[in-house]
């Protein structure tokens, strides 16, 4: 199994950082956790075409976390000749947002068919509710999911994703919570959001609704993690502070930390 960090920055645009996204790869499956602004250009950066996903998976509704999952979608639809559906797992709420963000491009889709009906029919999506225990079991791949803790956001999930022994936990947006816990116990690796509050400044109320640097190296900790890395970075690192940030975890964790960076690929041992 391998990760692929498609987008590690935060809602200010970044030329470097795109929005939060990350791609894991198991048993010859892709799966896309989170749908970021510009998730599909780093998509195209890492070799894969939205048609070549299996499944989307999406840790809560946040704009910064969504904004261009309308772009997966229409760009599977006008890719696939086998007119399958896009397949989508997350919290309730999850399919009627895939319903308004069809409505939405109801238009579009509308014109596209009417040129070329040869080509293109309806598009449909195939959606998993779910908040806790396993939401994907495929090819000896499974995905469990438990409820985080993202307040006023709700719900929330993290994810973890099994294969071969293996494990990574996608964190997402969450401060440290129970379920947290329960989906990092004894993982491989954790991704998760951070900001570090030594350089927060006037973005200080994201540190009521994620974790610090601190709190994800006490999670990893505490669950027994072997790798933990930082993505969805608040503020975006400046140039030569990156160690800085790996260093606020190691009062507290003794494992591997690794700052992302966008597309960076990293093996789950």
């Amino acid at each position: 199994m391998d990760i692929v960090l498609l987008g590690t920055g935060f809602p200010f645009p970044s030329p470097d950082r795109a929005g939060p996204s990350t791609l894991v790869k198991a048993g010859g499956l892709d799966l896309l956790f989170d749908c970021g602004r510009g998730v599909l250009l780093r998509l195209a950066g890492a070799g894969l075409n939205p048609v070549q996903l299996h499944t989307t998976f999406l840790t809560h509704l946040h704009s910064d976390h969504t904004s261009d999952f309308n772009d997966v979608f229409t760009t599977h639809w006008l890719s696939d000749r086998r007119n399958r559906p896009v397949r989508v797992v997350g919290p309730p709420g999850t399919n009627e947002f895939c319903r308004l963000t069809k409505e939405m491009l109801r238009r579009d889709i509308d014109w596209r068919i009417e040129y070329a009906p040869g080509v293109l029919s309806e598009p449909e999506f195939e959606v998993t509710e779910g908040l806790e225990g396993v939401v994907f079991d495929v090819d000896g791949v499974r995905v469990l999911a438990d409820r985080t803790k993202h307040p006023p956001v709700e719900p929330c999930i993290g994810f973890r994703v099994e294969h071969g022994g293996t494990s990574v936990v996608i964190g997402g947006d969450s401060v440290p919570c129970e379920g947290l816990d329960r989906l990092c116990k004894d993982a491989d690796m954790y991704v998760q959001t951070v900001f570090r509050p030594a350089v927060i400044g006037p973005l200080g109320h994201h540190m009521r609704y994620h974790s610090s640097t601190q709190d994800a190296a006490k999670t990893a900790a505490r669950a027994g993690v072997k790798t933990l890395v930082y993505t969805h970075m608040m503020p975006a690192p400046l140039p030569g502070t990156e160690q800085e940030w790996i260093n606020d975890a190691k009062p507290h964790f003794d494992g591997e930390v690794i700052l992302g960076s966008d597309l960076l690929a990293l093996p789950v041992t």
